[in-house]
This record gives structure tokens, C-alpha cells and sequence, in this order.
């Protein structure tokens, strides 16, 4: 009975695309040699575990990839609620760290359910879109707004954590990918002026005052520079030491005389680019363009609806992740707190990262599979 399960699991291990593995592993390994420089030359704490956490997250993409992709078509909404439920746990009774309630102890493992969220969102979506749905234009409306508010209640269940960055992140994810889809642009320039009517209101009744100070402290660095500021003029200062080359592995004086705040986890492009200089910052994200192009030319490529999307998201989730980690250390968007996916310490990040490129091999691998797409309601059931 084992050969037999062997022998038909392993075709489908084989062919999982290893393209995408090996970049991750060159973007983790990468991440560990500088968490390794930011203790000091060690392993412990960070180094050590991350490398365990990739471990565990190379299983999990093999799993992803070589089931069918029908089970992930049929478990998109359920993967949604679980998510959804875990948030709204992390609400009732999840953990505080550094002044926020993000992360939920589950006894065994302690996660951070808005990681994981970012690619159910994406998996419900192209769900949704998947099938075919011959609505009048009232009945359009109301799709979109259906969708709209899946979008809404997990962006402010994580807004009020509080996690700024990541509730923008999944709003945008959802708005980008339903634009992809075919929501018409006026949608958005709609929107967009809605919201710049109301951005006083948000201003007093939604942004906390640390959100406020982040926002001031982007627009003039120098009012708290050793307060709301120290963050980003340490980054700043880092990043014109660094120069071209870079002062050198273990060689950065703002990094290794612990000048630099969160080194480990949001700053680590910071970190890179001091030791490595500007050079090596181009070639991180050169990395991360080539895995973003080649996963939407993967998506491109499927022969099914919903590959195409779940590629395109997770594409999507790459590109704005990596923007604006690298837009906020570099002083060009306000501190919100978004990891570099994959290099920044975390595990709910990386496994969920691992998740979301198993998805991308997944629809490589059943790229010339058709599935049929079935008419549904508007609740999608």
C-alpha cells in the first residue's frame, strides 16, 4: 500500500515547479545570512529558527502543489471562515506583543491569522469569479458589493488590532485583483475622491494617535527624531552609509551597534543595504520581480479561470508587500509595519508566503487542466 501511494505521489512531486522553489529557498537563504549579521554573528535567535520554519515551509509547498487543484476550488470558502474565525479569536483572545493583539497561541504553535488571510482573500475571490454569472445590472451591484464586504470585514478585524499595514495591504490586494477582473475604473475614481472628501473624518475617528504621529513624523522626520522619527532617520542614515557597495558583511555601523530598530523583521532591506550597498538592494528586488513576472506568466498560461487568478493574486500580495516595505524604509510611505516577504523574520509570514507560491507551482501543474465553470448565486453557494 505504501509503494503504491509512493508511486503516485512522487510523479506529481516531480513536477511541481521548481523554479519557484528555488527562488524562495535563494530569498530565504538570503534572509538567514543577514539575520545571522543582525545578532551579531550569530545564529541564534533568528537565523536558526527561520531556516526550521523554511523547512516545515518546503513541506507545505510540496503538499500544495501536488494535490489537485479542484480541492483548492472546493475549499476556497472554508479556507475564508477559518480565516476569518481565527481573527476574530485573535480579537477575543489573542496574544499582545509590542503594543498590539495580532497574534493567537494555539498551544502548540503561535500564528498570526492576517498572514494568512492575504491568500484566502485571494483564493475566495477567484472562487467567486470563477463561475459564471449571468446577473442584471442591479444584480451586479449587489455581486460587487457581496465581494466588497468579504473584503471589508477581515481588512477592519485586522485594522483593529491594530495592523495598518497589513489591513491596506488586503484592501488593495482585493481592489487590484477585482480591477484585473473587470471592475470598471470609475469605480475607483469614484472612490477616490469619496475618499479624500471624507479624509478628515478618518483622520479624527479612525487613525489612532501613533497612526497620526507615523503619518507627521513621514511628512517632517525631524519633529521626534528620537521618538516617531527615530525609526526612519535611522533607516535613512543606514541607507546613504551603505553608499554603492556597501560598508561590508557585519560592517554596518548602524546595524551593528543596534542603532537600527527592528533590524530583523520590517528594517532588514535597510540592514541589506548598508552592508550590501545599493547594488545589493537592486539584485533583492530583481529576485523579487522575476518571481513576480514569472508567477503572472504561469497564471497567463493556465487553461482554468481560476489558476489564472489564484496566480495573479498571489502575484499581486508579492508586488505590494515588497513595495511597500521598501517604500517605508526608504522614507517614501509612512512606518506601517509590513514584512519583506520571505527575508524578514516571521513564521506566520513565511508559511504563509510558502502557501501562496505552493499555489502559484499548484496551477503550474494543472495548467492544462479545464474546469468547468458552474453557475451560482450571488452568495457564490
Amino acid at each position: 500500500m505504501f509503494f503504491n501511494n509512493f508511486s503516485i505521489l512522487l510523479p506529481k512531486v516531480l513536477s511541481i515547479n521548481w523554479i519557484v522553489l528555488i527562488m524562495s529557498l535563494l530569498l530565504v537563504a538570503i534572509g538567514s545570512l543577514f539575520l545571522y549579521s543582525a545578532a551579531g554573528g550569530s545564529y541564534d535567535p533568528w537565523s536558526k529558527t527561520q531556516m526550521i520554519r523554511y523547512s516545515v515551509g518546503i513541506c507545505l509547498f510540496m503538499y500544495v502543489s501536488s494535490v489537485n487543484i479542484k480541492l483548492w476550488l472546493s475549499l476556497s470558502y472554508i479556507i475564508y471562515f477559518v480565516s476569518l474565525l481565527l481573527l476574530i479569536l485573535v480579537y477575543v483572545i489573542g496574544d499582545i506583543g509590542m503594543g498590539a493583539q495580532r497574534w493567537l497561541d494555539l498551544g502548540f504553535v503561535r500564528i498570526q491569522p492576517s498572514e494568512l488571510m492575504k491568500f484566502s482573500l485571494i483564493l475566495l475571490i477567484a472562487r467567486y469569479y470563477h463561475s459564471e454569472k449571468e446577473y442584471s445590472s442591479f444584480m451586479r451591484i449587489l455581486s460587487l458589493i457581496y465581494v466588497l464586504v468579504l473584503i471589508s470585514i477581515p481588512a477592519y478585524l485586522i485594522y483593529i488590532q491594530p495592523d495598518l499595514g497589513s489591513s491596506i495591504i488586503l484592501i488593495l490586494v482585493g481592489l487590484t485583483l477585482l480591477f484585473i477582473i473587470g471592475l470598471s475604473i470609475w469605480f475607483f475614481l469614484v472612490s477616490g475622491l469619496c475618499l479624500v472628501i471624507i479624509s478628515p473624518l478618518i483622520w479624527i475617528y479612525f487613525l489612532q494617535d501613533y497612526q497620526q504621529n507615523r503619518i507627521l513624523t513621514f511628512l517632517d522626520p525631524s519633529r521626534d527624531p528620537l521618538g516617531a522619527g527615530y525609526h526612519i532617520m535611522q533607516s535613512k542614515i543606514a541607507l546613504g552609509s551603505g553608499g554603492f557597495w556597501g560598508r561590508g558583511f557585519m560592517k554596518g555601523s548602524q546595524s551593528q551597534l543596534n542603532f537600527l530598530p527592528e533590524m530583523q523583521t520590517d528594517f532588514i532591506l535597510t540592514l541589506i543595504s548598508e552592508e550590501f550597498g545599493m547594488i545589493g538592494t537592486a539584485f533583492i528586488l530583481l529576485l523579487y520581480f522575476v518571481l513576480i513576472f514569472y508567477s503572472i506568466i504561469i497564471g497567463l498560461i493556465s487553461k482554468n479561470i481560476f489558476g489564472s487568478f489564484l496566480c495573479i493574486g498571489v502575484a499581486i500580495i508579492l508586488f505590494y508587500s515588497v513595495f511597500i516595505n521598501a517604500a517605508m524604509v526608504m522614507g517614501l510611505l509612512p512606518v506601517v509595519g509590513v514584512p519583506l516577504p520571505l527575508i524578514s523574520y516571521g513564521g506566520s509570514s513565511l508559511l504563509s508566503t510558502m502557501f501562496g507560491l505552493g499555489l502559484i507551482s499548484n496551477v503550474y501543474v494543472n495548467r492544462n487542466v479545464t474546469i468547468e465553470r458552474y453557475k451560482e448565486g450571488l452568495f457564490g453557494w
